[in-house]
C-alpha cells in the first residue's frame, strides 16, 4: 500500500522491545503532488489513529480522492477571515449594488457572532444549525434570521467550490419557524394598510393647505403613480415627458446615513423596476409650475445651488441637492397627524393605496404589477385581491336586489 505508517509519539522507539507497550497512536504520510513554487512534493500527514490497520484505511480513502480527483486539502481558514473574503469577491464582480453588499455585510456579523475565530472546516452541520436557532432564541425576526441563512449559504458555497472545505455545513440547514395560534391567525392583518378613497383625498387636501415647501406636488406625484418614495427623491426632470405624460424611472435614491451630501444613485430595485409610468396632465401642469418656482430658488442661490436637476430638493442648508427619503417620511407623518389619519403609514403605504385603486377602476393585475415595475410580489396581488373580492360581493348582493324586484 502506498504511503508510510509509523507512531509519532512512541516512547518505546531504541528499547529492545520489538512491541509497543507506551499506547502511542497510529500515523501516517501520503504523498498528495508538487508544490508549484518549489517544486518539491507535497505529503499530506495525519495522526491519531489506535491502530495501523485504521491509519491504513484512512490513508486508502485519501489515495482514492487523489486518484479520482475528488480531493480536498481544507484550509485552515478562519469563518471570519473568509466571509470577509467572499464579501470582497462578491463586490467584484460588479453585479451587485452598494445597498446590497451593506445588507451582506450586515448579516455576516449575525453570523460572527457563533463561527468568527472557529476554522471554516470545523464548523459542522449541527453548529451551523444551532446558531439560527440560536438567532431565533435571541428574538431576532424572522427575516433576518433568514438573511443571516443565505448569507451564510452563498459563503459556505464559495469555499466549496474553491476547494477550501469538503462539506457545506449549511447544505440542510433550515431556518425556525414560529409556530402561530389560533388567535394569533385570527388577530393577524390578511392585507397591508392603504388609505381609503377619502382618506387619500383627505390627506392631499391637507397637504395642499398646510403642507411644507414642495409637499403636495411631492405627495400627488406618490399617490398617482405608485413610484417607491426612492425613485420619488432619485428624480430629475429629463425623467419628465410632459408631451407624452409620462415619468421615466431609472433610478433610486440610496443614504443609508442620512447624510444629504453622500447620497448615490443605484439602477432600480430589480429589472422590471426600470420603467415608464402614464401619468394624467394634472400631474404634468403641478410639475411644471413646481419647475418654475425651483427656478427662482436657483437665481436666490446662484452658485450655492447643487444643479443636478434632481425634481424634489432641499432648499435651505444644502439647496439643489435632492431631497432624501427620511425627510420625505417625516413630512407624510407631520401631514397625517394635522389630518386626524391613522398616523403609522408611511410613504411606501400611498403605493398600496394607488394599487387598491386601480384595482377599484377595474385595471388587470398584469397591467397594475407592470406599472408598479413589479414582476412578482404578494403584497400587492393581497390588495388587489381584497379590492376585487369587494367589487365581486357587491356585484353578487346587486344582482340579488335585483332579482327581488323580478
Amino acid at each position: 500500500m502506498k504511503g508510510h505508517f509509523y507512531k509519532p509519539h512512541c516512547k518505546c522507539e531504541g528499547k529492545k522491545t520489538k512491541k509497543c507497550s507506551c499506547g502511542a497512536n497510529w500515523a501516517y504520510i501520503v504523498d498528495i503532488g508538487t508544490d508549484p513554487k518549489t517544486g518539491k512534493r507535497k505529503q499530506k500527514k495525519k495522526g491519531g489513529f489506535k491502530t495501523k490497520t485504521e491509519a491504513q484505511e484512512a490513508a486508502s480513502l485519501l489515495i482514492a480522492e487523489l486518484k479520482h480527483g475528488h480531493y480536498v486539502n481544507e484550509s485552515n481558514i478562519s469563518f471570519e477571515e473568509f466571509a470577509y473574503e467572499w464579501l470582497s469577491m462578491y463586490e467584484a464582480t460588479g453585479k451587485v449594488k452598494v445597498s446590497t453588499i451593506r445588507v451582506r455585510r450586515h448579516e455576516i456579523s449575525r453570523l460572527l457572532d457563533y463561527f468568527a475565530k472557529l476554522k471554516l472546516k470545523n464548523i459542522t452541520r449541527k453548529m451551523y444549525q444551532d446558531a439560527l436557532n440560536g438567532l431565533k432564541q435571541r428574538g431576532f425576526a424572522e427575516n433576518t434570521i433568514d438573511g443571516a441563512h443565505r448569507t451564510g449559504r452563498m459563503v459556505f458555497k464559495k469555499a466549496i467550490e474553491m476547494e477550501l472545505i469538503k462539506k457545506d455545513p449549511s447544505e440542510f440547514a433550515h431556518v425556525p419557524k414560529e409556530i402561530k395560534t389560533v388567535e394569533d391567525l385570527e388577530n393577524e392583518d390578511e392585507i397591508p394598510k392603504y388609505l381609503e378613497k377619502d382618506e387619500l383625498s383627505k390627506f392631499l387636501n391637507t397637504a395642499k393647505k398646510d403642507g411644507l415647501d414642495q409637499d403636495y406636488t411631492m405627495f400627488m406625484v406618490l399617490a398617482y403613480t405608485g413610484m417607491r418614495v426612492g425613485e420619488l427623491c432619485a428624480l430629475k426632470w429629463n425623467d419628465i415627458d410632459s408631451e407624452e405624460g409620462a415619468i421615466k424611472i431609472t433610478k433610486t435614491y440610496y443614504n443609508p446615513t442620512n447624510n444629504m451630501v453622500e447620497y448615490k444613485l443605484l439602477t432600480p430595485k430589480t429589472p422590471t423596476a426600470k420603467r415608464i409610468i402614464d401619468v394624467d396632465q394634472a400631474i404634468i401642469k403641478l410639475l411644471e409650475e413646481h419647475k418654475s418656482e425651483q427656478k427662482k430658488l436657483k437665481m436666490m442661490y446662484r452658485n450655492r445651488y447643487y444643479d443636478k436637476g434632481f425634481i424634489f430638493t432641499n432648499i435651505d442648508k444644502y439647496p439643489g441637492y435632492p431631497m432624501y427619503i427620511k425627510k420625505v417620511e417625516n413630512r407624510m407623518s407631520r401631514l397625517m397627524k394635522i389630518a386626524g389619519i391613522e398616523n403609522k403609514l408611511t410613504p411606501h403605504s400611498l403605493r398600496h393605496t394607488h394599487t387598491s385603486l386601480l384595482a377599484e377602476a377595474g385595471v388587470s393585475l398584469p397591467e397594475i404589477m407592470k406599472r408598479l415595475g413589479h414582476k412578482d410580489d404578494d403584497t400587492t396581488k393581497d390588495v388587489y385581491l381584497h379590492i376585487t373580492k369587494s367589487m365581486k360581493k357587491e356585484a353578487s348582493q346587486k344582482f340579488a336586489r335585483l332579482m327581488e324586484n323580478l
